[in-house]
């Protein structure tokens, strides 16, 4: 059944969008590491954090300008409810590291993609984070979010079929000035035992998907227990 849904690839309208976001993120370095000064960090109501370069032309891919910095928890948390939490690690963010807390002196600026974000999962306070610089014309790999749409519309739900989404985000080699920060797929047309694939997904060529096997399903309708048990018609 899947052959016929990508047979008909025109009733698949993908979006993605991109991940460029307006905040700027302050940070102040920090010095030495460990589990008593990230303690005291956070009582402090800063976040501890890392930012380094990856090198995806080497082959393992190398890091290097590796910081220790901390970031201010309420910025953090404002931005995390602007921008989501699912998408935060899909965006990339004006990061500018000062002298110090209040400082006016600059010492480095630039774009950076959060990779990691470590939370309490009692309070949900974010405890530490992990950045990459997003230069332009690097590469880096993103985690994108994957976002259905047409759910209300869909024939196989109305028929009382039931959404298996199998993969919720793909790993994509993007440009740095271009991050992808969400896929959406459209079910509008998805009907019971049709699915959706990595490879049905279309994409500007400069974002490739790092998949070893492309034909495995992003998402399915499948037939519900109640759905299976009806009696074939005569």
């Amino acid at each position: 059944m899947h052959q016929w849904w990508r047979a008909a690839g025109k009733r698949l309208r993908q979006a993605a969008s991109s991940g460029r976001n307006y905040h700027t993120i302050q940070a102040i370095p920090r010095e030495v590491k460990g589990p008593r000064v990230s303690a005291r960090d956070r009582a402090q109501g800063r976040i501890p954090a890392v930012v380094f370069a990856q090198n995806h032309h080497q082959q393992p891919p190398s890091i290097t300008k590796k910081q220790l910095l901390t970031t201010e928890r309420k910025q953090i948390h404002s931005i995390l409810k602007t921008v989501g939490p699912d998408f935060f690690c899909s965006t990339t963010f004006k990061l500018q590291i000062r002298a110090g807390a209040g400082s006016s002196v600059l010492l480095e600026s630039g774009n950076v993609l959060p990779i990691k974000l470590h939370r309490d999962p009692e309070t949900g306070k974010v405890l530490n984070m992990v950045f990459v610089w997003a230069e332009n014309g690097s590469k880096l790999e993103v985690d994108v979010p994957v976002v259905l749409k047409g759910i209300d519309s869909c024939p196989g739900l109305k028929k009382g079929g039931q959404l298996s989404l199998i993969r919720k985000d793909l790993k994509y080699l993007c440009p740095a000035e271009s991050i992808l920060q969400k896929i959406e797929v459209d079910i509008s047309n998805l009907d019971i035992g049709e699915r959706i694939l990595m490879n049905d997904i279309e994409v500007d060529p400069s974002f490739k998907l790092l998949s070893g096997n492309l034909t495995k399903p992003i998402c399915k309708i499948v037939a519900s227990n109640v759905e299976s048990s009806k009696p074939l018609a005569a």
